[in-house]
């Protein structure tokens, strides 16, 4: 929605905003700046002039500009004629990087969006990720293109993927107990080239998903880019045995009361709370989706970041309809792109008729590295595994003594601690974070609808030393906060801007 914010209506949404904290000019530019990562400005709105906006205010206008020139710096308002900017979402990082992302009330947020490149000097708790497995994924790439010169009179394009690799894919299905065949699997650019695929085969829009809540969020991106109406079922909080499963009896309601056309669910150490799904969950959820008539489909990429040796069964034991989606990325490397889908032999067709409209198939190179890497997935894991826990540990540690009202679930695997914030502030730190040195993905963009403005994703894949810089970062961009309760109140009460 284009359109204009006159002066007494930003005045009204910004309440009492310069409260001394720091100087007026970054005051009200990081005021203006929550505003429009909360939707409460909408984007593509033109700002007041600097002199009406001044007038109104009561401070001087080389406040305003200032404030002005650092949100067009930061990439929140165009350079337009004059001083009429319009507000925007920084879309190119440094190097040109992309800086799209659905924020929580649909729009663009930078907010832990894929594909940012992170200034120098930030420390990066956005993603949670680990640098590639050093020399097992080299030796890979070097015995692929020992490979290579045999596949050079073929076309190149495989819809389905390069055999030698779904065949170790399908090998290692079978061997975890899911009897599979290379005809089942569909290898892809990545679990979320996975999940394109898998929506645009089986959801058309306005289809219901349901999902998790919170939520993997560049998946809720696909389901929403794709027209389909996320349905999000709430994951219960640790009750006080510390058990933290998943609410099936909910679970079993949304499905037979909303008969979504998919489940989208991360079972096996769920992104972003690092659960497991107990087998017996598993069986029900099964039961659940095929008595709603709903596909049920698995992201299985952070199985093998199985930080205790939890036993847990793959969901697609419990039943041949299940789709599973999995990946390279969080195991080894995510510059490798390749992730798979496995379902029965006809969908596997269906699959590969819809990814033609999107793409050919996937680099040659990469899925013969690939498939070395899978056919000796244990390599590299044990020695991930346990520097993995022992950041864990780090990271809880440092939590419990730097924000000790902070509340944390200790994940059973994957990459990350879901915290409990005692005040709806995660946006707020997510935006002043880089004035500490850190970059995060606020609350929000694991949920629907705004949600999780109480809750932070904190990954443990940096280095220990760097873990603590951040947590004394995080305190210290708590602190400022604190400084501040009326700017939260303030944007808490706020209504929705008044558009001309």
């Amino acid at each position: 929605m284009s359109g204009s914010l006159n002066p007494s209506s930003l005045a009204r949404l910004l309440g009492k905003w310069n409260l001394g904290a720091t100087p007026a000019y970054r005051e009200l530019a990081d005021v203006v700046r929550l505003l429009v990562l909360d939707g409460r400005v909408p984007l593509d709105v033109a700002l007041p002039s600097e002199r009406s906006l001044a007038e109104t205010l009561g401070v001087s206008r080389t406040t305003v500009t200032a404030a002005y020139s650092s949100l067009r710096e930061q990439g929140f308002l165009s350079s337009g004629q004059g001083s009429r900017g319009r507000t925007c979402i920084p879309h190119r990082g440094p190097g040109g990087a992309s800086r799209d992302g659905a924020g929580p009330n649909g729009g663009s947020d930078l907010s832990g969006a894929p594909g940012l490149a992170v200034p120098d000097g930030l420390l990066d708790l956005a993603y949670a990720s680990l640098p590639a497995s050093g020399e097992v994924v080299h030796r890979a790439f070097a015995s692929a293109l020992t490979e290579l010169p045999a596949l050079l009179p073929g076309f190149g394009y495989d819809a389905l993927g390069v055999g030698a690799l779904r065949a170790a894919i399908a090998a290692q299905y079978s061997a975890a107990g899911v009897p599979t065949t290379a005809g089942q699997i569909l290898v892809t650019s990545g679990a979320q080239h996975a999940l394109n695929i898998v929506l645009r085969t089986l959801a058309g829009r306005s289809d219901k998903v349901l999902v998790e809540h919170p939520s993997y969020p560049n998946a809720l991106d696909a389901i929403r880019a794709a027209g389909c109406l996320p349905v999000p079922v709430a994951l219960p909080p640790a009750n006080s045995d510390g058990y933290t499963g998943w609410d099936l009896d909910a679970m079993e309601a949304a499905l037979q009361q909303q008969r979504p056309a998919m489940a989208y669910v991360v079972p096996d150490f769920h992104n972003p709370t690092g659960r497991l799904m107990s087998d017996p969950q598993r069986r029900r959820l099964v039961r659940a989706a095929a008595a709603s008539g709903t596909v049920l489909v698995v992201d299985e990429t952070l199985r093998e970041l199985n930080l205790d040796a939890a036993p847990s069964t793959p969901l697609a034991a419990f039943s041949p309809a299940v789709v599973s989606i999995g990946s390279l990325s969080k195991s080894h490397w995510a510059g490798l792109r390749t992730g798979w889908i496995r379902a029965g032999e006809p969908l596997i067709q269906r699959f590969a008729a819809s990814r033609t409209t999107m793409d050919l198939g996937g680099p040659v190179v990469e899925q013969l590295a690939a498939a070395h890497l899978v056919n000796a997935l244990s390599e590299p894991l044990p020695a991930r595994l346990a520097a993995l826990r022992d950041n864990r540990d780090i990271l809880l540690a440092l939590i419990a003594e730097h924000l000790p009202t902070w509340q944390t679930e200790r994940p059973d695997g994957g990459l990350s601690v879901w915290c409990r914030l005692p005040v709806p502030i995660s946006t707020a730190l997510a935006v002043i974070a880089p004035d500490f040195g850190i970059r995060l993905a606020a609350g929000p963009r694991f949920g629907v609808g705004g949600a999780f403005e109480h809750y932070l994703r904190v990954p443990f894949t940096l280095p220990p030393e760097q873990l603590e810089t951040a947590v004394v970062a995080l305190r210290s961009a708590q602190n400022r906060l604190e400084v501040a309760p009326q700017l939260r109140r303030n944007l808490a009460a706020a209504p929705a801007a008044a558009i001309a």
